[in-house]
């Protein structure tokens, strides 16, 4: 019968740099998880600006937060940037008012999906409406900033 007999000596040079690779992979999470989770905020804060701008009808402003490309989608179809801008810059819908009551905010590289539920207060055609949606916000990093690429309204069936 054969002893099998293992030597638990360790170079303590080894010991050293393991140690000091630990703490390097523990900073290293400590860092992803503070930049996403800022950047998460970052998002949610320009989300919450961009209702303000809406319920301002300030179309300038969101002509710049909006890509040339973006896509909204409405109860009543969907449509491109300059229409969208057009509709909020001549009151044909106005977003008087967003109640948030819920967000989350999800990253993938360089887009963030951001959903909201909202009780959303709007002028449509000269007439008050008050709907309960789920909104899904997509927004594309780019060289100059976060660009909204998509706006879509979800009508909740509950309150």
């Amino acid at each position: 019968m054969r002893t099998l007999t293992l030597s638990l000596h360790t170079n303590p040079y080894s010991m050293k740099k393991i140690v000091f690779s630990l703490f390097l992979l523990l900073f290293l999470v400590q860092i992803t998880v503070a930049q996403n989770t800022s950047e998460k905020q970052e998002i949610i804060e320009l989300s919450k600006t961009k209702w303000q701008w809406m319920a301002d009808k300030d179309a300038d402003k969101l002509a710049e937060l909006f890509d040339d490309q973006s896509v909204f989608v409405h109860m009543g179809g969907s449509w491109g940037k300059e229409r969208e801008v057009n509709i909020i810059r001549s009151g044909g819908i106005w977003y008087k008012k967003a109640d948030i009551h819920e967000v989350s905010v999800e990253i993938i590289d360089n887009t963030a999906i951001l959903l909201n539920r909202i009780t959303l207060v709007a002028e449509v055609g000269g007439n008050e409406v008050t709907n309960p949606f789920e909104v899904t916000e997509v927004y594309i990093k780019k060289a100059d900033g976060w660009k909204l690429g998509s706006l879509s309204f979800t009508r909740l069936m509950t309150p």
